[in-house]
């Protein structure tokens, strides 16, 4: 029997704990049976036992070239930091306050390169080179210093200014050698709109098999080990609290709670203030668990829950990560109606609530339901109802879709 080809796995920010990548990262690798990972800044300790399990190769940047790139990329990626620090002040104008988001991007896009030049040296006549969490410019910088591959962008998150626009132009012809995927048609069209000629297709991100799913045991140990009573309603808040996760709203619902609500707190970066507001009110029972996490903590989080908690700002339309992490697990959630496309396909479903973005006494409401009438938990077919693939379907997926050349 002929074996597999390699699958390259590049994953820029594997060596920081925590997140939404390790479990994609891990899951890939063990379904495939053959890859490649490629960590420019080394892997976690979790993160790499559980690849060592897989049997996946993993490597920093290899080789003369790739060796020149990373260093490049890592030079640059100190000046950037060093450039935050000089124009952090609000003083100064906003162009320079921008400069370090423009060198950051050239940094990644440096230090993509590298580790797509090293994948195709290391594996050569590899399945696909796949970037699992690129950055949202100089794509064609990237296809033209490394090589041929596909990119995961999950977010448009820095806008280019005139220099970055300027190296973009000058690479345009290595657009042609790279497939973006999106992991949301929103996202989608955002590239589209930045750059009309770039080779683009929607694909999920996240992955879920059914050995994900939480059992009735962990759920009972969970609950136990948090101390939360049987008949108390439990819901988790997981991630950092960045500016697109609306914190007011739940501000305003917690200081509506008529009964004991727990709430656990998992993730980084915290407000500590909020989190001591919340302490002090008569009804809520916080438990905090300070991040980054590995996927054990996340999980037993998760497995003491009623419900998931999802708050966002209106217009905030990339996957949600936490979405399918609870659906994958077995959690029922609770969603603010921020990303129409995602309302219209968890409407129909009995073990998610809808709630208006931003509207603080419609979350009360829910949560106090949530006490009383808890809800069913999703089915084990439900991540492939909402189009999420399992691990194996997602390689079988990278390996048929073809590089441009």
């Amino acid at each position: 029997m002929t074996a597999a080809k390699a699958l390259v796995l590049v994953e820029t920010g594997a060596h920081r704990l925590g997140g939404h990548r390790d479990h994609a990262l891990t899951a890939l690798a063990a379904a495939h049976g053959n890859v490649v990972v490629i960590g420019p800044h080394g892997v976690t300790g979790p993160t790499w036992g559980a690849l060592q399990t897989a049997g996946a190769r993993v490597t920093r940047p290899t080789g003369t070239v790739p060796t020149m790139l990373a260093s490049a990329g890592t030079c640059t990626s100190l000046l950037a930091a060093a450039v935050r620090r000089a124009f952090a002040s609000r003083r100064w104008p906003r162009a320079m306050r921008r400069l370090p988001h423009q060198v950051t991007l050239l940094a990644r896009c440096l230090t993509e390169a590298a580790c797509v030049r090293t994948g195709h040296r290391l594996a050569d006549g590899a399945d696909a080179v796949v970037v699992l969490t690129a950055s949202e410019a100089l794509h064609g910088a990237a296809g033209l210093l490394g090589g041929a591959h596909l990119r995961f962008v999950h977010e448009l998150v820095t806008t280019e200014d005139a220099l970055v626009r300027a190296l973009g132009r000058l690479a345009r012809a290595g657009e042609r050698r790279v497939l973006v995927l999106a992991p949301t048609r929103a996202v989608r069209d955002d590239l589209r709109a930045r750059f009309p000629r770039l080779p683009l297709t929607v694909r999920p991100f996240a992955v879920a098999d059914p050995g994900d799913r939480l059992t009735d045991t962990d759920r009972r140990q969970a609950r136990e080990a948090f101390g939360i009573p049987p008949s108390e309603a439990a819901v988790c808040l997981v991630g950092g609290w960045w500016p697109y996760k609306d914190l007011d709203v739940l501000d305003t619902a917690l200081t509506r709670i008529d009964g004991p609500l727990h709430l656990l707190v998992a993730g980084d970066p915290l407000d500590e203030q909020r989190l001591r507001a919340w302490t002090r009110l008569p009804h809520v029972r916080l438990h905090i668990r300070r991040g980054p996490l590995p996927e054990h903590a996340v999980r037993e989080v998760y497995a003491a829950c009623d419900a998931a908690l999802v708050a966002r700002r209106p217009g905030v339309a990339k996957e949600s990560g936490l979405v399918i992490d609870a659906v994958r697990l077995g959690v029922p959630l609770i969603v603010s109606d921020h990303d129409p496309h995602l309302t219209g396909v968890l409407a129909r479903h009995d073990w998610a609530r809808i709630f208006p973005a931003g509207d603080g006494a419609a979350l009360a409401d829910v949560l106090h339901e949530l006490a009383w009438s808890p809800l069913p938990r999703p089915a084990p077919h439900a991540s492939a109802d909402l189009g999420v693939p399992t691990a194996a379907e997602q390689t079988a997926f990278l390996t048929t879709l073809k590089e441009p050349s």
